[in-house]
């Protein structure tokens, strides 16, 4: 396991266009799906990361919190299958039903999508506003595997709480921290560095 933090995309960046299957569902999954949202949050999560596990009842907890006010949510899987056959669809299939997850979750063969909203880790988040503007990325909160800070959502949760009432974010945006997104060998992007 590779620990790594947020690339912090710049904030005001339009939302990338993906293309995504929902595993559950099998519905097709565009940015034009969420047009009637107030707001979407894009979490790249994946099956096995002890990070993600850690927070996993709490992201569904936040589908059913937000959903019905106006949040658009979104999480989708990049990791290779070919390293990681753990985070294949029938196994997200079984995590979204397991965990509760009412929004679709999308896996990024590709790693395309990935790599156009610059994600670096699992979980990493991305909420963007009604017109498909960034304004927060970073944590969900200040829990991590071990440290024995409760998983609140905080961080997450203020920023979504504000971009619902339309109201400037003031918080501090600390990166998110997690396992690495598992590239395919030799295609990590080179948002990297050297």
């Amino acid at each position: 396991m590779v620990m790594v933090e947020s690339t912090m995309l710049a904030l005001g960046t339009q939302a990338p266009a993906f293309v995504l299957t929902d595993v559950v569902s099998g519905d097709t999954v565009t940015l034009e799906t969420f047009a009637d949202r107030k707001a979407l949050l894009i979490m790249f999560i994946c099956v096995h990361c002890p990070f993600v596990k850690h927070v996993e009842q709490e992201l569904a907890k936040i589908g059913q919190d937000y959903l019905a006010h106006g949040l658009g949510i979104l999480a989708i899987s990049s990791n290779s299958i070919a390293t990681h056959p753990q985070d294949a669809p029938e196994h997200m299939r079984t995590q979204a039903k397991t965990q509760g997850f009412e929004f679709p979750y999308g896996y990024d063969e590709t790693q395309a999508i990935a790599k156009a909203y610059t994600a670096a880790c699992t979980p990493d988040f991305f909420l963007f506003d009604a017109h498909l503007t960034l304004a927060y990325r970073g944590q969900l909160d200040d829990s991590r595997p071990g440290n024995g800070k409760p998983v609140t959502g905080k961080d997450l949760r203020a920023a979504i709480d504000a971009v619902l009432a339309g109201q400037p974010m003031t918080m501090p945006q600390v990166p998110s921290i997690g396992c690495n997104i598992k590239w395919v060998p030799g295609q990590a992007p080179n948002y990297f560095g050297p």
